[in-house]
């Protein structure tokens, strides 16, 4: 079946089943979404078309045919990272924590920077397929395999995050609950993820940054109307939170969690670095020029993608919900659509929760995708079936968009933040993936006894720190306010340098760049 009508299907099933139901769906929005994926649909089906011959191997489906120019691979970067998680998260923690504590924007668009300058072009240079490529050249198959655990896990959790963020805006916008919402939005989701390989994903990119910009930059005046303008908004945002209102660290705003603060920020900074939706578009660049520059303009648009989720979420903090009929936002990740359906009119909503929809997806497409290239590149193709052809490989990648797709979609049906998964998925990278990648690339004594070594003293100091989201105590007598990340990657990190120069194994002959 052609994909377009594929979709069409799907939502008219899904639209007679809400229906059916009885739920009090918002038809209209409904109508204004349904044109929306339509339109996506449409763009990554031309794509598909354009580039048949190249989807059916691995470079196409995986890279693009290692093609992708400039401009296109600035809007697919930037749209991957300003994605559900980003506009509704920062606007999240804008509302609830204050600004100090919204160091995503900045410290992801820092990490872009530093990919491209210091990353990018060796990985370009030595025409890798996947992040985990120098990984396994350096420690080998199975060792790989185990760092794969990391990389799978930052990816699941990003994905929930971003279905999350989806789940949210549909349930705000069309009147049906929450994981109803979600499973509808992973369905639409991962289906066009299927369909198509990253010529697709990042076409349709284009189109999503394009619609996130206007409808995010049309939103804002309407909903400043309801707080005063932006003077009288940002005073009253000062007033309630403080010297918390500032995105600058100090002792007064943040008292007792000062070098936690720190922690976060390297995390997000340096943890932000080892992705596979990242070096997907690295790697899939023209030259090792245009790998360099998409990184550092990507992280441009990242930072003033931001302003507008901000100013959002100020409204939001000082917005008097009392006065309107729908109350404050129900969850602290529905705080954005809330802010878009009720504080605007009912076209501009339709506009903006678009512009949402349009982030999330150009999110959850390399996502998954990243996700199931790794799996089947670095972990099934070499453990399983070393022989496995190119034109078999695509195929294998597209059955396991779905696993990963539905992995993703159980963990959001349990996530009450948006913001706080979005974190700990760069959590475990941080901890346990970036100390192995930066010794893989520049550390030419490297094995894997190291790698086996910093991974396990790296999750030992980590996990030792338990969790709130995933619910794990403590084991480890951290004191309040004590790094224990940033300590569990340092620690990692000097242990695979260390115990590769105690225990030498065979040296590995590595690609000359």
């Amino acid at each position: 079946m052609h994909p377009l009508l594929l979709l069409l299907a799907l939502l008219t099933t899904a639209a007679a089943y809400l229906w059916y139901l009885g739920e009090p769906v918002n038809w209209p929005a409904f109508a204004s979404m349904s044109a929306f994926y339509t339109l996506i649909y449409y763009v990554g089906a031309r794509a598909v078309n354009r580039k048949k011959a190249e989807k059916n191997d691995a470079d196409g489906l995986m890279l693009a045919g290692r093609d992708l120019p400039v401009w296109i691979a600035i809007f697919t970067m930037s749209a991957t990272w300003v994605g559900g998680g980003f506009i509704n998260g920062t606007a999240e923690y804008t509302a609830t924590q204050g600004l100090v504590w919204v160091q995503a924007p900045w410290g992801y668009a820092l990490s872009l920077v530093i990919g491209g300058l210091f990353f990018a072009r060796t990985m370009r240079r030595r025409r890798y397929r996947t992040m985990l490529d120098p990984l396994e050249e350096r420690y080998g198959k199975r060792m790989t395999a185990v760092l794969f655990l990391p990389a799978l896990t930052g990816e699941l959790f990003w994905t929930a995050a971003i279905l999350t963020a989806l789940g949210a805006t549909f349930s705000t916008v069309l009147g049906i609950d929450l994981k109803t919402s979600i499973l509808l939005s992973a369905t639409i989701a991962v289906a066009y993820t299927a369909i198509g390989g990253l010529w697709a994903v990042a076409l349709t990119d284009v189109v999503q940054v394009i619609i996130l910009l206007l409808g995010l930059a049309i939103i804002v005046p309407f909903a400043l109307e309801y707080t005063g303008g932006l003077g009288a908004t940002w005073a009253a945002y000062q007033e309630k939170f403080g010297a918390a209102a500032s995105p600058f660290p100090s002792r007064e705003a943040l008292g007792d969690s000062y070098w936690t603060w720190w922690d976060y920020a390297l995390l997000l900074v340096f943890g932000g670095i080892p992705w596979q939706v990242y070096f997907q578009r690295v790697l899939a660049s023209r030259d090792e020029k245009t790998a360099v520059r998409l990184s550092i303009f990507a992280g441009i648009i990242c930072l003033l993608a931001a302003v507008a989720p901000v100013i959002i979420g100020m409204i939001s903090a000082t917005m008097d919900w009392s006065l309107m009929e729908a109350g404050a936002p129900e969850n602290a990740s529905a705080t954005l659509p809330w802010v878009v359906r009720y504080l605007t009119n009912p076209w501009v909503s339709v506009i903006g929760l678009g512009a949402v929809a349009a982030a999330v997806m150009s999110s959850v497409d390399s996502s998954v995708l990243s996700a199931s290239s790794m799996g089947i590149w670095n972990v099934y193709r070499p453990l399983v079936d070393p022989g496995l052809p190119d034109s078999k490989l695509a195929k294998l990648i597209q059955r396991c968009i779905w696993i990963v797709g539905v992995a993703a979609t159980l963990i959001a049906f349990n996530v009450g933040s948006v913001y706080e998964l979005w974190f700990l998925c760069s959590d475990f990278v941080y901890c346990l993936l970036f100390p192995a990648l930066v010794c893989a690339l520049f550390d030419p004594k490297a094995n894997s006894y190291g790698a086996l070594a910093g991974l396990l003293i790296a999750a030992f100091l980590r996990f030792g720190g338990g969790d709130s989201t995933l619910g794990l105590p403590s084991y480890l007598p951290y004191p309040n306010d004590f790094p224990f990340r940033t300590l569990a990657m340092l620690s990692g990190l000097v242990a695979i340098i260390v115990v590769s120069r105690f225990f030498p194994a065979q040296t590995r002959v590595l690609r000359k760049d």
